[in-house]
């Protein structure tokens, strides 16, 4: 069976190229990073499957998701290579298609961008390529799937053999060195020799450490040492890396001097027009948080609201209404009713009626990362990362965590230091999530009515500041960082596809409706069991049942927080399951038919102080049991896990009882 290989730069479409051979969605974003591990898809063909795998530069990886394709062509076996490139930025990205050719597996030349080259001035002779690469080269436009048909026909195709490597002249030091390695290494599975030594002297770690067993240290050491010494003697290269880079570009620079002609620019691009502005130096940080605090407005104050009440009064009036009749048709007892119409409706109907705001909020999302913006911002936040020991690409695990903290946690494998990256993952759990939208919603309609946007706005930009604070502590203490390394593609904007923007809406909110229909659900049931017993057995009043019982524990000590009820001490232990079943359980504490009803009741145990406090308690406490888990496999330690519980529940307590008790102070209640 046919086994294709999909490898390319980041941010050249090799998502969206990905989804039109296979015919699936996976997620698609003007930015890179968006592929972190490899994704298998069978072809529309149905002769073979299409590996996607993370974008890189070169394959001398520098993070996790780098090592991901360079660990592929050395452990996996696959009948041929298909490489995307960017075609208006030719030159970069055929440092990674040489090193494709030398590896010696059947290459395919995807030429993407055509459109974005040819606004540019760019002129590409495709045949001309091909012949200069000795490869087939098809241009097309991925996003828009021109030319992906013919590509795909030819990507399916079963009748090619390996062919002989690309072979280029590194001079005589190199190529002598090249020679005395090869000599001293056995038959390496269907491993190109020749390849494997390029490898080894750019520093390739995971080659080298593959060398080692089959070859003594010493020898490896003296050839390093030796070749750049020769090399240098005759060569102003810093390194041997940067030397073969030096090479490499020279052959590319021949081959594009025969397959590309380039034109006077047409006065200033709109990418740079716009940039003037998004990136400016003192605009930049205001530019964000205008857009910012616009999407929370169109969210919660001008779309969402409505959409909200709509479905609100569906859940609490047709449908409780429809299943009580045929409940009572049935013969039910009290119980399945009790349990159906105050538990299950009450707990998942409180959950499903915040989908609207969510997907709002997620379109959004998809929209800034589609249009090129949200590299953007990562350039913008370079500056303040810098300051608590970071820098801007760490900001955009912490955006993707605005959707949902487990891939933010698992987009920081795309930063190259070991410690930035893991500070990063435990940073991300205090962006605010979807899951807590729901808790957002119920709160700022009922105590801040007037100013929901900003309410919300202001908790997400909390829950940014209090990363930095956090960040900015652990790097200077337990986590100090060596040199920073910055590096991120600034893509061209586009006007984003009203499908794409669609189908990313949509994969990013599907989890939050699986979840009211399964977890929650589950939850729901639990809670309700749990709220009508105790240890005077079943149909207790519910300040004499279990949920009261375990909820009574926390109670004094969310007191000085300003909300120290055994309702809200249970509601936050259901919450660390998943967020969003802190509304569910209060749905089914207060004995509310409706979110409506619940919004109206919590007014007499909530001041809007104490909202606020409980809110930003929400927002900072431990982080739920799926990215609690995804913390413990990206940090490679369950200690590392333990640790985000422990600071994030010291931070929510300080932070909580700062703004209740300074609140007070302050006259507010």
């Amino acid at each position: 069976m046919i086994q294709v290989a999909l490898f390319g730069n980041p941010n050249t479409g090799k998502t969206s190229l990905f989804n039109k051979l296979t015919g699936s969605y996976e997620y698609v974003g003007n930015w890179s990073g968006v592929t972190v591990e490899k994704k298998v898809g069978t072809l529309r063909s149905r002769k073979g499957t299409l590996i996607d795998l993370p974008g890189i530069y070169s394959l001398n990886p520098l993070s996790l998701d780098e090592s991901v394709p360079v660990n592929f062509l050395l452990e996996e076996s696959f009948t041929s290579i298909l490489n995307i490139v960017d075609a208006s930025k030719l030159a970069r990205n055929l440092h990674l298609t040489i090193q494709l050719l030398e590896y010696g597996q059947p290459v395919v030349l995807a030429l993407n961008m055509t459109d974005v080259a040819r606004s540019r001035g760019f002129h590409i002779d495709e045949k001309a390529l091909s012949a200069q690469l000795g490869v087939p080269v098809f241009p097309i436009v991925a996003r828009k799937g021109e030319g992906c048909d013919e590509l795909g026909g030819w990507v399916a195709r079963e009748d090619r053999s390996r062919h002989p490597s690309l072979v280029i002249d590194y001079g005589v030091e190199l190529e002598e060195a090249i020679r005395q390695l090869i000599s001293r290494l056995p038959a390496i599975g269907r491993l190109n020799p020749r390849w494997l030594a390029l490898r080894f002297f750019e520093g390739n770690s995971s080659v080298v450490k593959l060398l080692e067993k089959y070859v003594e240290h010493d020898f490896l050491r003296r050839l390093i040492q030796d070749t750049e010494q020769n090399i240098f003697a005759a060569n102003p290269a810093k390194s041997l890396s940067r030397y073969i880079h030096d090479v490499r570009q020279a052959h590319i620079q021949r081959m594009i001097e025969q397959a590309v002609v380039i034109e006077k620019k047409a006065g200033r691009l709109l990418t740079d027009s716009i940039d003037a502005v998004v990136t400016n130096r003192f605009l930049g940080i205001p530019v964000f948080l205008l857009v910012m605090f616009l999407i929370f407005k169109f969210t919660f104050d001008w779309l969402g609201s409505p959409a909200v009440d709509v479905l609100d009064a569906f859940f609490s009036g047709r449908l409780t209404a429809v299943l009580e009749k045929l409940l009572n048709a049935m013969g039910a007892g009290a119980f399945v009713k009790d349990l159906i119409l105050n538990g299950i409706v009450a707990g998942v109907g409180g959950i499903v009626v915040f989908v609207p705001q969510i997907m709002i909020l997620f379109f959004f999302i998809s929209f800034i990362e589609d249009s090129g913006y949200m590299a953007r911002v990562a350039v913008v936040m370079d500056r303040a990362m810098q300051a608590v020991g970071l820098n801007g690409k760490a900001f955009i695990p912490m955006i993707i965590g605005f959707g949902c903290n487990v891939p933010g946690v698992m987009a920081a494998r795309t930063i190259e230091q070991h410690k930035e990256r893991l500070l990063t993952i435990l940073l991300t759990p205090l962006m605010s999530c979807s899951a807590r939208l729901s808790i957002y919603s119920l709160f700022v309609a009922a105590f801040f009515a007037e100013h929901q946007g900003l309410i919300v706005f202001s908790l997400y930009m909390l829950g940014i500041l209090v990363a930095f604070i956090v960040a900015k502590i652990l790097s200077t203490t337990m986590l100090k960082n060596e040199s920073s390394m910055f590096l991120v593609e600034l893509p061209p904007y586009r006007l984003p596809q009203l499908s794409i923007l669609l189908r990313s809406t949509w994969d990013k909110g599907k989890g939050f409706v699986k979840k009211a229909g399964t977890l929650i659900f589950g939850g729901s049931v639990i809670i309700w069991l749990l709220a009508n017993t105790g240890p005077g057995g079943f149909n207790v009043g519910i300040d004499e049942s279990f949920l009261a019982l375990f909820g009574g524990i926390l109670a004094p000590l969310l007191t000085p927080l300003g909300f120290g009820t055994w309702q809200a001490g249970s509601a936050f232990v259901s919450g660390f399951l998943a967020k969003e079943a802190v509304v569910s359980t209060m749905n089914i504490i207060y004995f509310v038919p409706d979110t409506n009803s619940l919004r109206g009741l919590i007014t007499e145990f909530f001041s809007p102080l104490q909202a606020y406090s409980f809110l930003v308690f929400t927002l900072l406490y431990i982080p739920c049991l799926s990215t609690v888990a995804v913390i413990s496999k990206e940090s490679g330690s369950r200690r590392w896990a333990a640790f985000s519980i422990i600071y994030s529940l010291a931070a929510a307590y300080a932070v909580s009882l700062l703004i209740y008790q300074g609140g007070r102070l302050l006259g507010f209640h």
